[in-house]
């Protein structure tokens, strides 16, 4: 049987009010609560972890400047991008996650898909980075696409990869 997720500590930001209205705590706090169910990349974190630890979470919705400077300095890549995690622990999962409203949006429109559906892959991509879940090979890739469809499948949401 599988152990419960750790309680979660989350702090929401919004640098940008564009989607204030459309992501209450409530919803982000399950989004989150969803990634954390799937657990670390590394099963044995899990094990090695206090059970009173909680996860700390700080989500922050941004502009495209701030996104753009942000993966500038960080990433080396001159562009705002959807999703940037900073992972300081990966279980229970310590991490600062910025996603940029502007980018979700355009991207959720391009690929025709209902605004809150691609906010919820966002937010668990970016969860599931800070708990070590990474897409640098195919085989990773498969295994984190693999657990987003199922999450977001549990949230309501379409397969994503569609």
């Amino acid at each position: 049987m599988r152990a419960p997720p750790p309680a979660l500590r989350l702090s929401v930001q919004f640098a940008s009010a564009a989607h204030r209205a459309e992501l209450p705590r409530h919803r982000l706090a399950r989004w989150v609560r969803a990634a954390l169910r799937a657990g670390p990349a590394e099963p044995g974190l899990r094990d090695a972890a206090s059970p009173d630890a909680a996860a700390e979470i700080t989500l922050r919705f941004v502009t495209a400047d701030e996104g753009r400077e942000l993966n500038r300095s960080y990433r080396g890549k001159d562009y705002a991008t959807n999703v940037l995690t900073f992972d300081y622990q990966p279980w229970p999962p310590a991490a600062d996650i910025v996603l940029c409203d502007a980018v979700v949006a355009r991207e959720a429109a391009e690929q025709g898909k209902p605004l809150q559906a691609h906010y919820a892959h966002m937010v668990l991509h970016g969860v599931l980075h800070a708990m070590g879940w990474d897409h640098e090979n195919e085989a990773d890739a498969e295994r984190m696409e693999a657990a987003e469809r199922e999450l977001l499948r549990t949230l309501g949401f379409a397969d994503p990869y569609a």
